[in-house]
């Protein structure tokens, strides 16, 4: 099944329902026609972060159940798998069989041995400040292999996280071999997660590297295209990133339009909002929300230094049981890559703030994603939050499946479905947008046209005041949706 221009959800295997089974159970349920494609959050065994420390991507976790759930997803839902191409378990069969054999294991070339990538065995301490890390040292391991030798093994992220050699043919294959298997299991897009650091060069701050990135990138479209599969580079850094990517024509993330939305709502201002609908990439997936939390590097520029620390601020004097502690290293984050909240509780748990700020999404360009928290209008979940001290799992309630129909009976509920259900059916979507905002005001309205098809948002940023018009070609007049308050 190919992408569509509809409503995206992202989720994990066992977030809505205990399984992949009870997910198509609710999704068919109550979101069969609201939601036209998922994003399954990574569904492999798996040995940290919540997936995405793939131990193989041949199986599916057990407890998730099987590829024939997966199947049956795919029969209903177009499917957006993961794809980690800078990293693979460190309890994979794979490093372990590295760690046994060493240099005589057949995996050895997927995995980077510091003293074989600096020109000196070892880098300079001006090599190390040159590395855009995710640690507060260089990115490396200490592993013991089993001839009781000791190597520096390159680690960006978790230390279950073992960065791969993208450049060596061993691992290209490896890559070519898991992505057409991907695509044969149902893939219509793969999202390469952490693509960025996977490009790797002495010298460099091994990030985002040109031209190796683009060569990298280039090989991997040219290894889908074939199977029809489509490919998301997911990157949170400077806006201009994505430019970049959108113009060599890859599908990009809109990771800037959830603080942007946030600081409209927050100030009442549309002018930094507007700015950014009329320029953003029109061939992106947007978003409020993911399993991540709201990326606050994405806004720089868009927002100046001074406003992204004001909706900051807002965040945690309007947003509901939300605290500074929650994005600190006591719970396991640093708050100047994200904030840790839900979307909903993000704007103090009101309803017409909340349905207000997914219309914005809905009418902006691209494909809308919203996380399965925020289909749900989720609060903040503390009690697990506390449990785990993890900050991001403030944002990973567990539904079960009671649960799901008895949050169907609220009516932001019904209000939000019949906004998804509209942004999928009405042709408007496929076309053109004009953003028109009154200089000095907190109105804002967002048009969008695709010939006889028109739909408008007006919406005041400061009363959560909106309203959604469209034309009707049939009957030749203008009409108000209704069911959206």
């Amino acid at each position: 099944m190919g992408i569509k221009n509809e409503v995206m959800l992202i989720t994990y295997a066992d977030s809505m329902g205990k399984d992949l089974k009870e997910l198509n159970e609710v999704l068919t349920k109550h979101f069969q026609d609201s939601v036209g494609g998922v994003h399954l959050l990574p569904f492999y065994p798996s040995s940290a972060d919540r997936g995405f420390a793939p131990m193989t991507y041949k199986e599916v976790d057990k407890p998730f159940g099987t590829w024939e759930d997966v199947k049956a997803l795919s029969d209903n839902f177009y499917l957006m798998f993961d794809f980690m191409v800078n990293h693979i378990s460190r309890s994979s069969e794979y490093f372990q069989d590295f760690i046994n054999k060493k240099n005589e294991s057949e995996y050895a070339d997927l995995f980077i041995q510091y003293k074989n990538f600096w020109p000196n065995g070892e880098p300079t301490q001006e090599d190390v400040d040159k590395i855009y890390k995710r640690k507060p040292r260089a990115p490396y391991i200490d592993v013991t292999f089993n001839d009781g030798s000791e190597e520096k093994i390159w680690c960006t992220f978790d230390e279950e996280q073992i960065d791969l050699n993208v450049y060596h043919e061993r691992t290209k294959q490896f890559i070519k071999e898991n992505l057409h298997y991907l695509a044969e299991k149902g893939a219509s897009i793969i999202r390469l997660d952490a693509f960025a650091y996977a490009t790797k060069q002495p010298g460099t701050n091994c990030f985002f590297i040109e031209p190796d990135t683009w060569e990298m990138l280039d090989e991997i479209k040219a290894l889908l295209d074939p199977c029809g599969v489509e490919i998301l580079p997911e990157i949170h850094e400077h806006y201009s990133i994505q430019m970049k990517l959108a113009e060599r024509g890859y599908w990009v993330y809109d990771f800037a339009l959830p603080m942007l939305v946030l600081h409209g709502l927050y100030s009442g201002r549309a002018d930094r909002l507007a700015n950014w609908l009329r320029m953003s990439p029109k061939k992106q997936f947007t978003t409020l929300d993911t399993h991540d939390g709201i990326g606050v590097v994405d806004v720089a520029d868009l927002l100046t230094s001074k406003e992204i620390e004001e909706t900051r601020d807002d965040l945690f004097s309007k947003g509901a049981n939300v605290k500074r502690v929650y994005n600190t290293m006591e719970y396991n984050n640093l708050d100047i890559y994200q904030l840790n909240c839900t979307y909903y509780s993000a704007l103090g748990n009101k309803d017409d703030a909340y349905v207000l700020a997914r219309a914005i999404q809905f009418f902006a360009p691209g494909i809308p994603q919203v996380y399965y928290v925020g289909l749900l209008a989720g609060e903040n979940d503390i009690e697990l939050l506390e449990k785990t001290k993890v900050g991001r799992n403030i944002n990973r309630h567990y539904y079960t499946k009671e649960e799901i129909d008895e949050t169907m009976n609220r009516p932001v509920m019904s209000h939000l479905i019949n906004l998804m259900k509209f942004r999928n059916s009405y042709p408007a979507f496929e076309g053109d947008i004009e953003v028109i905002e009154q200089e000095g005001t907190s109105l804002i309205e967002i048009i969008r046209t695709a010939g006889e098809h028109r739909a408008v948002l007006k919406a005041d940023l400061a009363t959560y005041d909106y309203e959604v018009t469209y034309y009707d070609p049939d009957l030749r007049e203008t009409k108000n949706l209704e069911g959206i308050k």
